[in-house]
């Protein structure tokens, strides 16, 4: 009798011996994959998250730019009309105190460049432009520019004791620094001048 002895062939075409097979590194697979695509997706997050905020930077960046190019476009437009207003103070001052009196007519003239320099002055102000005079205020270099240091004047060191020529603001940004002459430390430190009584 033949008989066919039984193999210990591990190929077998029943389909529930290659599932058994399969099934215990089945699950470790699929958490390795699940753990690839959170890894993935929050690396997307991420770069998503970024974009917006790049963007909403640049948006916010944009709009600050072009509101300072609204305020701060004219600058150097009202730079360059300071000089025109010194010019009006300039030919005020020129004008001997004898002569104002002398001619109704020189009167006259004299208070039309008047007018003139205080119409000018509104149309800055009306723009944002400010006059600097910090006459008896502490120096500040953001908004002033000295000119001379003038020792024992009784003030304290860096105050401001004389005006020469104003300074301008165009709302918080500086046109022209204020040009000033202050007074000089001359080593009392605000203690005062002591008189030596003894001989």
């Amino acid at each position: 009798m033949n008989q066919t002895e039984p193999t210990n062939d591990d190929s077998t075409d029943d389909p529930r011996a290659e599932q058994t097979a399969a099934a215990p590194g089945a699950p470790d697979d699929d958490r390795l994959r699940l753990s690839a695509l959170e890894a993935e997706l929050g690396k997307v997050r991420d770069q998503l998250l970024r974009a917006l905020a790049d963007s909403e930077n640049t948006r916010k960046r944009a709009l600050r730019e072009r509101e300072d190019a609204g305020k701060y476009a004219v600058s150097a437009f009202a730079r360059d009309l300071l000089d025109f207003s010194d010019n009006f103070r300039r030919a005020l001052d020129a004008i001997p105190p004898e002569l104002r009196d002398a001619d109704d007519r020189i009167a006259s003239l004299i208070t039309g460049i008047e007018s003139m320099r205080q119409e000018l002055g509104n149309v800055f102000e009306k723009h944002g432009i400010k006059k600097i005079e910090p006459l008896h205020e502490p120096f500040n270099p953001n908004f002033h520019e000295v000119i001379f240091e003038a020792p024992g004047t009784g003030k304290p060191p860096g105050t401001i004791i004389q005006l020469i020529e104003p300074g301008y603001v165009i709302r918080d940004r500086l046109l022209r620094p204020a040009r000033v002459g202050v007074a000089k430390d001359d080593g009392h430190k605000g203690e005062g001048h002591k008189i030596d009584t003894q001989a």
